[in-house]
């Protein structure tokens, strides 16, 4: 038996954020770790900088904005990017990959903006077109990992001020509805499996909260979601504050889950 250690971390821009990452990567030696907001150019990617660490990663992203990546201590069998619906395909927003006895599809869902913006639309649409995703590739009784910046935060507990934020994009009973339908077609949220009440539990400090970390106003909105048969075998979940209290961090920090294969 083994364990599989992997790790969701929106880095809100790869390569800014290396000084906080490679670090990360030796002291806890996941087996995947995946990552958002790479915000940079494919040409431009630090891939020299994982490999030379002995990490092996698979990425796609563009200038400025969106980007995923998945860091790995063993080479994925296959990787492969975006929605293939005849849809845009969003490649910079969705990758996934296969290892040995698991499928992993790491996600930087869109945002939103404003409730009456057409991003907003648009994100709503985008976990529909997810759910076809997962049924057209994948089966509920297979091992498949759905992990990433999900912009959706689910129960009242987590965010920090549950009536004064209701209504924001993330925090929205139409933006529920739309992650429900996905996540209804097999997923486990294995953090909530292994701290079901847990409140004070964030993934995300806003920079523009004036000591937003050390005053506990946080969102979860990063996830890691397992089918039933992998999330009978995880043993543990948790997010790490270490990497948001280190010098020049991401507004995010990672999530973390283990499973006994």
């Amino acid at each position: 038996m083994k364990t599989f250690k992997i790790a969701t971390y929106n880095v809100n821009s790869v390569r800014s954020r290396l000084p906080v990452v490679l670090p990360w990567l030796e002291k806890n030696r996941p087996s995947v770790l995946c990552l958002q907001e790479t915000k940079t150019e494919d040409a431009k990617f630090p891939a020299k900088e994982f490999e030379d660490a002995g990490w092996h990663v698979a990425y796609r992203g563009g200038k400025s904005y969106n980007g995923v990546a998945i860091v790995s201590s063993e080479k994925a069998d296959m990787a492969a990017f975006g929605l293939d619906d005849g849809g845009p395909p969003d490649e910079d927003r969705l990758i996934r990959a296969v290892f040995p006895g698991i499928n992993i599809v790491n996600t930087y869902v869109p945002q939103g903006s404003e409730r009456e913006s057409p991003k907003f639309a648009y994100k709503l649409e985008w976990f529909r077109r997810l759910r076809k995703f997962f049924a057209k590739h994948y089966k509920p009784d297979q091992p498949v990992l759905w992990c990433g910046d999900i912009n959706v935060a689910r129960e009242e507990i987590d965010v920090h001020n549950p009536k004064r934020l209701l209504g924001h994009v993330d925090f929205t009973p139409e933006v529920w509805e739309a992650f429900d339908e996905v996540t209804a077609w097999g997923f486990v949220d294995v953090f909530r499996k292994h701290h079901p009440n847990e409140p004070n539990q964030y993934s995300f400090f806003d920079y523009r909260v004036p000591k937003s970390l050390e005053r506990g106003l946080g969102w979860r909105v990063d996830h890691i979601l397992a089918t039933a048969p992998l999330a009978k075998k995880s043993v543990d979940a948790y997010i790490d504050l270490e990497p948001r209290k280190a010098e020049k961090p991401s507004d995010h920090t990672p999530i973390v889950a283990e499973f006994k294969l």
